[in-house]
């Protein structure tokens, strides 16, 4: 019985190390969001996230009754304003229908007894006054102080309500208080929506400042002659400073903090208001939940296991755009969170923790391509030119080092007569190895130029090929083209090694070499043991070339070419057929043939005709043709000759 689990074992090395990296991904973006820093950041995020397209207050929101500019200038009269006036406010509200007015001012202390009388008869059950809490840090000990009102004012029926707020590491207000006995809490029981002191809430602002329907202080205090009718029914009334023209950041400003739109605005939002932006939160289920550490570590593995998928197979463009798509869907993703189920999950772990598996994959793929470059420089720098190499090093893909098969032109060039030569120089084999990496070095040189592949060198002979690593759709005509220019280097080698000898007194040793073609199909690729092997090439082609290369001496030509070799080549060179044989090793007899660079049309079709009576016996030692053709091509005299004595032999 099988099944579709893949034991570890039998992942690639690339799955295994792309599973390493991806678990040490989760491992650090974890650790790493236990600093206040990180937190930071994810608060951040959550204040660009909660403020797009965020909803405006509800219909029944809170009314601010602003201490502002207006107010200051019409009452004219020094802060803090006398008490009674404070009291004519919350009988003027209450007489305009409030259901509930929540005075955002401390009265902690005494103050001119009657104006504190007036406001004691003012108050009652609807009307909620601020306190306020504060710890207070020494060496010796922390304290925690509360500020209540007046005990006057809350045994008149008023109801305390802590407003103060706990600012997050940066100064923004974000944490909804978890007072019980909370300002806004307070005022959310008097109208009947009885809740439960929040925890690990966020806060769901409802716009910048001035957000919220505000109104002066002055006109509360006569809202039959400067307000709308029934502005106030049915209403929450929230009293406190409230300026027209919001501070700044950086200026700061009396009961005025930084909330999560002051990211888009730059501008504090009145304590006032931030109480009537808490009391909607309360009593319209619509504060944020911030999820929990499980939830936020299953959120940046189920980033990182996402990137490891991206990035399984390969790094490439399409992984480029796919890992930029995953970020933004796990911004939209947080961003739906927030806005449909109320739910904070910050982006940003699992933002890092995808773009630390995609970088870290892509930067192991970078190395590892690296390393491959450096392998095939160093494997094919003695096979290729240089420029070849460096193709190859930009593609390996183009490498398939298992083997393959492919169609080749594989090329054979031996030393005529190098036993003779190494005999003469045995008493000198410094000379020997000089001679013989001197006439290999050009030839050498010729097949790297002409794009071919150097095999292997067995003593005097080169044996290399064409079409493999990389592609040569013209394998044959280059082939053919480097056996030419190798015939012509000998010429001028020949030479200078005369010209040597007869300059130092030494003996010259002329150099001769034969060569053979030939394409077909061949096997290509790494060979040899595990600890030893080469890139080369195995099949019957190669041996054809090996026995052309041989058989070329018994035509008198120096290059031997097959049957397919010269299709590929006739409509470049002067390619001539020159005899049909069974060479050893095969049973069936293979026309062969020479190559020339050029002849013309009239002379190579008499060579044709002369070969054809070849075959057909009807040649004669006395032919004129075999002077006509030796006129015409030089190159091949000795091969005319040869024909010429056999026939000669045969007709005596």
């Amino acid at each position: 019985m099988t099944t579709g689990f893949c034991h570890p074992c039998h992942w690639s090395r690339r799955s295994r190390r792309l599973a390493l990296l991806t678990l040490a991904v989760i491992g650090l973006v974890t650790a790493l969001a236990q600093f206040p820093a990180w937190s930071l950041a994810d608060l951040r995020a959550f204040d660009y996230l909660s403020t797009i397209d965020d909803p405006r207050p509800p219909a029944d929101s809170p009314i601010v009754v602003a201490i502002d500019e207006p107010s200051l200038a019409d009452i004219n009269a020094q802060w803090p304003w006398p008490r009674d006036l404070h009291a004519r406010l919350v009988e003027s509200l209450r007489r305009a229908g409030a259901r509930a007015i929540g005075l955002d001012i401390i009265f902690a202390e005494p103050s001119n007894p009657a104006s504190d009388d007036a406001l004691a008869k003012a108050l009652g059950p609807d009307v909620v006054l601020a306190g306020d809490e504060s710890l207070i840090v020494t060496p010796q000990a922390d304290q925690l102080l509360r500020t209540t009102p007046l005990p006057a004012f809350t045994e008149a029926g008023a109801v305390t309500g802590i407003a103060s707020i706990a600012l997050g590491g940066d100064g923004v207000f974000r944490d909804l208080p978890s007072y019980d006995d909370g300002f806004a809490m307070a005022l959310a029981r008097i109208v009947g929506k009885a809740t439960v002191p929040p925890s690990g809430k966020l806060l769901q602002s409802f716009g910048p400042s001035r957000s919220y329907p505000t109104v002066s202080y002055y006109q509360a205090l006569d809202p039959e002659n400067m307000l709308p009718k029934d502005t106030f029914k049915g209403r929450v009334v929230i009293v406190g400073l409230s300026l027209q023209n919001a501070p700044a950041l950086n200026s700061g400003g009396a009961d005025a903090f930084a909330t999560s739109y002051t990211v888009h605005t730059g501008q504090l939002v009145p304590g006032a208001e931030i109480q009537a932006t808490i009391f909607d939160n309360l009593t319209s289920d619509v504060a944020i939940t911030r999820a929990g550490v499980p939830v936020a570590i299953g959120a940046v593995a189920l980033a990182a296991l996402l990137a490891a998928a991206i990035v399984r197979t390969a790094t490439r463009w399409q992984t480029i755009a796919l890992g930029l798509f995953a970020v933004v869907a796990i911004g939209l993703a947080s961003f739906a969170l927030v806005r449909v189920a109320n739910v904070f999950v910050s982006p940003i772990g699992p933002t890092i923790a995808l773009l630390l598996v995609a970088a870290g994959q892509t930067a192991l793929d970078y190395a590892e391509e690296r390393r491959r470059r450096r392998e095939i420089v160093r494997a094919f720098s003695q096979y290729l030119s240089p420029a070849l190499v460096e193709r190859l090093a930009r593609d390996p893909s183009q490498l398939k080092l298992g083997g393959e098969r492919r169609t080749l032109s594989i090329l054979f060039c031996d030393v005529r007569g190098f036993t003779t030569i190494a005999e003469a120089l045995k008493d000198d084999p410094e000379q020997l190895t000089a001679l013989i990496n001197r006439l290999l070095t050009p030839l050498s040189d010729i097949v790297l130029k002409h794009g071919g592949t150097i095999d292997k060198y067995i003593g005097d002979c080169l044996m290399a090929f064409w079409n493999a690593p990389l592609d040569d759709p013209r394998h044959a005509h280059h082939a053919v083209a480097a056996a030419l220019d190798m015939l012509d280097a000998m010429a001028a080698l020949n030479a200078e090694l005369h010209s040597e000898a007869r300059r130092n007194g030494t003996v010259y040793h002329p150099l001769r070499i034969g060569i053979g073609i030939n394409t077909g199909d061949c096997v290509v690729g790494n060979m040899g043991s595990l600890q030893r092997f080469d890139y080369s090439v195995l099949g019957d082609a190669v041996n054809l070339a090996s026995r052309l290369e041989g058989a070329s001496k018994l035509y008198g030509v120096p290059l031997l070419i097959g049957e397919q070799t010269a299709t590929f080549a006739e409509a470049d060179f002067a390619v001539l057929e020159l005899d049909r044989i069974t060479v050893k090793g095969r049973t069936t007899a293979a026309p062969v043939y020479t190559v020339v660079r050029s002849l013309p049309e009239e002379v190579k079709a008499l060579h044709a005709r002369l070969v054809a009576d070849k075959y057909a016996g009807d040649l004669t030692a006395d032919d004129m043709r075999f002077d006509r053709l030796a006129e015409a091509a030089p190159a091949l005299v000795p091969y005319y000759q040869t024909v010429r004595s056999g026939h000669a032999t045969a007709g005596a």
